[in-house]
Parts: C-alpha cells; structure tokens; sequence
C-alpha cells in the first residue's frame, strides 16, 4: 500500500488542509497531554517551509449534540502557537467552514497557519455526509491526511473530502505507520512474533486469524489467554471467559498446528480473590499454574514462568508487534506481566512495534518507549491494520 506523502507534492502559495489528530485529554479547558500535537508537527512545519497555506483540521471528543464548548478546539490553536513559535489562526464557527473559517483563509499569506474549529459539531461528519466534504474541500487547494488515529473511519474529514480535492497525500505520522507496519505484515524480517493481550477475545478474532498467516510465533496473555486454556479443558476459576468462543480458539489452536506456528499461551498466571476496587488498590495474589487456577480465584497477570517463556520468545525475534497488556497493568501488583514484555522488547535488537492503546500508555507509563522503533498512534486502526482490513483514510490517499 505504497502512498504518496508531503514529500511528492508542491505546495508553494497552495491552501493546504490537513487532517490532524488533534483529539488530546483537556481537563477544565486545559490540555493535559500533548503529545498529539507535538506529533504532527513535523508535517505541518514542513509545509510551513515549503511556503503552504497550512490549513488544519481535527476532530476533539465526542459531541452529541453538535457544539459544545468543552469541545471546542481554542486551546489547541494556543498550544499550537507556542510549538510553532508562529500565530495560529483559529476560525472559530460552529459549522466548522463558516464566514470566519473563509475569512481567514482568503486572509492567509504562505507558510500561514489556520486550525478549524471541531469537524464533528457537524453531525454529517461521522456520516461522511457530501454535503460537508464539499464545504471542507471549498477551502483547500490539495490534502493531507495525518491522522492515523481517525483513518479507520470513513468521515468527511477523513475520507469524503479527497472527493472533491487532488492531490492527497499522507503526512509523515500515517507514512511512518504505512512503512513500518506494513513491511512488519508484509515482509517481515524472521523470526516475526506478535504479542496479543486484553480482556477481550471478541476484539481480536480477526487479528488472531489475519496474524497466524504471518508469523512464526504468536503469543497471547492478558484476560484473553483463559478462553484459549478452558479450550483446552483447564478450568480457569473465575477468570475473564467468553464461552461463545471456546470453539473459536480451538480452531486457531488447530490453524497454529497445521501452518506450524508456535503458538504460546500462559503456564502459570497470578490470582487474586477479587479484582481490585479501585483498579490501583492493593491486592493479595497467589501464583499457580494454569492447570490448578483455584474455583472462586481470578487470573489478573501471566506468571513469572510464562513471563521468563513469553520474554525468551521476544528476545529470539527479528520482528516483534505487541497489541493489548498481560493483566491489569493499571494496578502495580498485576503490572508486573506486562513490565516483563516491554523489557524483553527494549532489549532485544530487533524491530519492535506497539500497535496503539493500551500497550502504548503501558510503554510510556513505565518508561520504555523511547527503546521501542514504533509506537502506532492509532489503536483502533492500528488493530484493523493488524486483522488485515482496509483502512478507508488510507485507501482515498493518491499511490506512488
């Protein structure tokens, strides 16, 4: 899926509209993380530099019932400006493309910025209505899309837009995540391993599937591996356990054997009498195997023998993709599993790339990302990728 990117275009005194993922966690109107916008950066001042009228749009939460203010996206344009060291135009209409949004951009000089307020106080966004798409595409003499996050999605913003707009091309954050994951998926340097874990199996069904095509060696942990273990008639107590897919997993299990990948499940896991309320409270945990899981206990974490087999695995690879935790990172005590993984990934010399989510906030909670070649911005589309589907942000984009 080889696309074009900022590097195949002109845009010198061209409106360029750039679809950013600009969705941070704000609290009392304030960011409190800003690691999004500092993410698309190097797009947008590469289109700065190459004298563009650089026109940003995003979407921020979920309004339901078109504007709010709490989602307004005012902070960000002052964010914006203090990282580019340069005013960002902020349009503020809550039609997203109104008089303010025109003004500013007839208004623009090259390397100018504009942010455009929230694309979804138009409820035809998540629709990917054409009326909007057009209105959007009115602005724009050419597109970006560098929201990995969003591409999953078919939204104006997203996708509708590159209707009624040409060239469109990636930025540099969804050209990271095209060329390392797809080579991982498609052309893999071996032994490729993949790490599965989270609660629920039901979220990874295609993944499981999609990944046995292409790996040597796939790992699953987390609340997960127990529908896996009661398949292969363990009792797993009261663990996390999706009765209707013990058939499911039994099928994978046989699909592991018949392609002759190694297909690595818990030996021993930690327990716990009740799950901890709050997440982060203390708990008192025992470790057993997976065939002795006492009845009114709970598995919440891989144990320190499937830890070390699970580590030993990473450590052999060439390539390694991890989706979804061990057990309940959140909490120190159930954390330890997870920890394992990461560390095994941080030292091991080959390409190691963290699909989005949880894993990623695990990563960074504990200090390993800078050790890992990439963190995917983008879970859900990270995980589409990973089943193999076609992501409709990325389809619309021109190819090379």
């Amino acid at each position: 899926m080889a696309k074009k990117t900022v590097d195949d275009i002109q845009v010198t005194g061209k409106r360029v509209l750039v679809r950013c993922d600009f969705n941070v966690p704000m609290k009392d109107g304030k960011i409190t993380n800003d690691k999004r916008i500092v993410a698309a950066l190097p797009t947008i001042k590469k289109l700065i530099a190459d004298g563009g009228k650089v026109i940003l749009c995003s979407h921020l939460g979920k309004p339901k019932n078109g504007p709010e203010a709490k989602f307004s996206l005012a902070p960000v344009a002052v964010r914006l400006s203090e990282l580019l060291g340069k005013p960002v135009v902020f349009a503020d209409d809550d039609n997203v493309v109104g008089e303010n949004a025109k003004a500013a951009v007839a208004a623009m000089n090259n390397g100018d910025v504009v942010l455009l307020q929230n694309t979804r106080f138009r409820k035809e966004e998540t629709k990917n209505g054409e009326d909007f798409s057009r209105e959007l595409a009115t602005l724009a003499d050419c597109y970006v899309d560098d929201a990995f996050g969003s591409c999953h999605r078919a939204h104006c913003s997203t996708e509708g837009v590159t209707k009624f707009t040409s060239p469109n091309v990636a930025g540099y954050l969804i050209g990271k995540e095209l060329s390392i994951m797809g080579k991982a998926l498609e052309n893999a340097d071996r032994p490729f391993v993949a790490v599965l874990g989270g609660a629920k199996i039901s979220d990874k069904l295609n993944v499981i599937d999609n990944l046995l095509e292409k790996v040597d060696t796939l790992i699953i942990g987390g609340g997960m591996a127990f529908t896996f273990l009661k398949a292969m008639g363990y009792e797993v107590g009261n663990s996390l356990l999706d009765e209707s897919k013990i058939d499911y997993c039994s099928e994978m299990m046989a699909k592991a054997k018949a392609k002759g990948v190694q297909l690595l499940l818990p030996v021993d896991t930690v327990c716990v009498k009740a799950f901890p309320d709050p997440i982060d409270a203390a708990v008192e945990t025992v470790v057993v195997d997976v065939d002795k899981i006492p009845a009114d206990m709970e598995g919440c974490d891989i144990g320190p023998k499937t830890a070390e087999l699970f580590g030993n695995a990473v450590r052999t690879a060439k390539t390694v993709v991890w989706n979804g935790p061990m057990g309940v990172f959140e909490n120190p005590i159930l954390a330890k599993g997870t920890l394992s993984v990461a560390q095994a990934m941080a030292d091991s010399d080959a390409v190691t790339i963290i699909g989005g989510g949880d894993s990623a906030a695990a990563v960074e909670q504990m200090g390993l990302a800078d050790k890992m070649t990439h963190i995917s911005t983008g879970g859900g589309a990270s995980l589409e990728y990973l089943e193999g589907k076609v992501l409709p942000g990325v389809a619309c984009l021109d190819e090379v």
